[in-house]
């Protein structure tokens, strides 16, 4: 059903379709309506849920993990500071290899403070052994977040789920919202192989030498690649259900046949796809690649996106202080391999929420061209007269 919904509001809807046993969360801006509106639908008796309030994020993700063990259905949620604070739980998720899904409202981290939105959160735990997912508007979120809960169960790996905060989790779209019976005949109860049992009693993340644990570092790693299939499989079985598809691993727009592309990941995909149909019609063509699956990361699906391709821009919303762009580094070493790989070009913008007008399009377009050197990292939109002369 369609509905004016907030990005919040809909993926709180979107979450309680799912049927959660057990929800734990923290507070944090721009996260907060997310869980605010999950906890109003459990106490009006809406969802059949226990929901923990908790004095931090770091509780909420062991309350999460300890309740997917247990054998419950789990999610939370959480931003920034928050992510940084379950660090080391969500390295605890991953290795044991526990299925529950968090959603990610994407934020600047600090200091200086920023409560606006950039990637640096999501991509500072993106080693921690999460699929991470990206949308590009709210209702991609909201159906990336139906998938979530039988991805990470089908393949026993948690999924983060990142949306941009504000510039999604705050903005109000018509969002077509499932039926439960949709949500049913695609996701069934939850099953979780190694759920803990005092009948049955095994041990699960506990101490291992240096004789097996590169063996397990391997095993996890592999079952991140071994992924790659599922999200595909999971968005186009939701397809069939839906009728909408997110993208899979990697999804294309505008003209095939164009010279110039620009990968992106988040909700910029939007603002540059009203570029391109803003456009002039002399304007020099070009193919927008959206880069939704970050972990795994889909090299093979990213050389294909490439080919014919003669310049690549790879626009991000994070950096890598003292190395350059994270994304970015990841799509040079994955080019690398073809045969006639493009010359890439690497920018981030819009780094704790500056905004990032339709105007960047031509901005992008005219960089390449005037200065066409390759494998350069760069903050595309700072403004150097503000600096000191020896920061610029």
């Amino acid at each position: 059903m369609l509905q004016a919904l907030e990005g919040s509001q809909a993926v709180a809807q979107a979450v309680a379709l799912c049927r959660p046993q057990v929800i734990a969360a923290y507070p944090i801006t721009p996260q907060t309506h997310i869980v605010e509106n999950i906890s109003k639908l459990v106490a009006d008796g809406q969802l059949n849920c226990e929901f923990v309030s908790v004095e931090s994020e770091f509780s909420a993700a062991s309350v999460v993990l300890g309740a997917a063990m247990a054998g419950s259905r789990a999610y939370t949620a959480s931003a920034s500071q928050g992510i940084l604070l379950m660090a080391e739980v969500l390295f605890n998720i991953s290795g044991m290899r526990v299925p529950l899904v968090l959603t990610c409202a994407n934020r600047a981290v600090s200091s200086p403070l920023s409560i606006w939105n950039d990637q640096q959160d999501s991509m500072s735990v993106r080693d921690a052994g999460w699929i991470q997912l990206y949308c590009a508007d709210n209702q991609e979120a909201v159906d990336t977040t139906i998938q979530a809960f039988k991805i990470a169960e089908a393949t026993e790996l948690p999924v983060m789920v990142c949306m941009d905060g504000f510039t999604l989790t705050h903005t109000l779209e018509g969002i077509d919202i499932p039926t439960q019976e949709q949500v049913d005949q695609f996701l069934p109860e939850f099953k979780f192989s190694r759920t803990l049992d005092p009948r049955n009693p095994i041990s699960v993340g506990t101490l291992i030498s240096p004789d097996h644990y590169s063996e397990a570092r391997h095993s996890h790693h592999q079952a991140l690649l071994n992924a790659k299939d599922d999200i595909v499989a999971m968005d186009q079985e939701w397809a069939k259900i839906s009728g909408r598809e997110s993208g899979g691993l990697v999804s294309t727009y505008g003209d095939d046949d164009a010279k110039i592309g620009i990968l992106v990941i988040g909700s910029v995909f939007g603002t540059l796809k009203a570029a391109l149909v803003d456009a002039p019609p002399n304007e020099e063509p070009v193919k927008l690649i959206k880069l939704r699956s970050f972990r795994p990361f889909p090299v093979e699906a990213i050389r294909e996106a490439c080919q014919g391709l003669d310049n690549l821009i790879v626009l991000e919303r994070a950096l890598s202080p003292g190395g350059g762009g994270i994304v970015g580094i990841e799509v040079l070493s994955a080019i690398a391999g073809m045969e006639n790989p493009p010359t890439l070009h690497n920018f981030t913008v819009g780094l704790g929420g500056r905004d990032i007008p339709l105007e960047i399009l031509p901005r992008l377009l005219e960089k390449v061209r005037t200065n066409p050197t390759p494998n350069q990292f760069e903050i595309f939109d700072v403004e150097l007269d503000r600096l000191p002369e020896e920061d610029r």
